[in-house]
């Protein structure tokens, strides 16, 4: 996400649409007054909040300028931070074939935020895929893997698992249905062929949530 282009108003209008898990419902405690506060100290956008919050000195500031308790901002500050997944080394994709990852890496194309800059530049079929003599399928593997694994909470796994149940990007899984992915996720699991947990409905309206704010980029 271009955290420059999302407003305060925005932030806000997500968090209280957002099924949070319990350790975060006390975000909602008086939310838009505390919004409301931040903007009067100039912070009008997800970047300058994310930047704000990221220093201790600059968050006990920040608490007191507008009054918001420093373990609210705490909280504030864990849950926009989710929003931006750690991207993966591509060596986490294990069962794509590792010769082709290899060459990847030679390239200094090391993790799955990397490749996803790589490909969207316009070139990349051409100049990138002859430089580095790169498979084209496995190309085309990585990019649906990495597309995916840009929504918050998906992993290398769960991505897998999206692919194998026909979800290959984030707008398929933003346009999903929630009981139809929940359905196709836990067939496409059965007998823990990808791991010993579930995914429940819950988890997959998380998901298509999350995913609708990429697939309107």
């Amino acid at each position: 996400m271009d955290a420059e282009k999302i407003s305060l108003d925005d932030l806000q209008k997500r968090i209280t649409e957002t099924d949070l898990v319990p350790s975060r419902a006390p975000l909602m405690d008086g939310l838009p007054e505390k919004m409301a506060a931040l903007k009067r100290q100039r912070i009008l956008t997800l970047a300058n909040l994310r930047q704000e919050l990221k220093n201790p000195r600059r968050l006990e500031a920040i608490s007191t300028a507008t009054g918001i308790d420093a373990q609210y901002l705490t909280l504030l500050r864990r849950e926009i931070e989710s929003y931006f997944p750690d991207p993966f080394p591509l060596t986490a994709f294990d069962w794509l074939p590792q010769a082709e990852i290899e060459k990847l890496v030679k390239a200094g194309v090391c993790d799955s935020a990397d490749f996803y800059l790589v490909v969207r530049d316009p070139a990349w079929e051409t100049d990138f895929v002859r430089s580095t003599g790169i498979n084209t399928v496995v190309l085309e593997d990585l990019y649906r893997l990495t597309d995916l694994t840009r929504i918050q909470w998906v992993s290398p796994t769960t991505a897998r698992m999206l692919i194998a149940a026909s979800y290959n990007s984030a707008s398929g899984v933003a346009a999903a249905d929630a009981e139809e992915l929940c359905a196709a996720l836990e067939r496409i699991n059965e007998g823990h062929r990808f791991f010993k947990g579930k995914i429940g409905l819950r988890d997959c309206k998380r998901l298509i949530r999350s995913a609708s704010y990429l697939a309107n980029e």
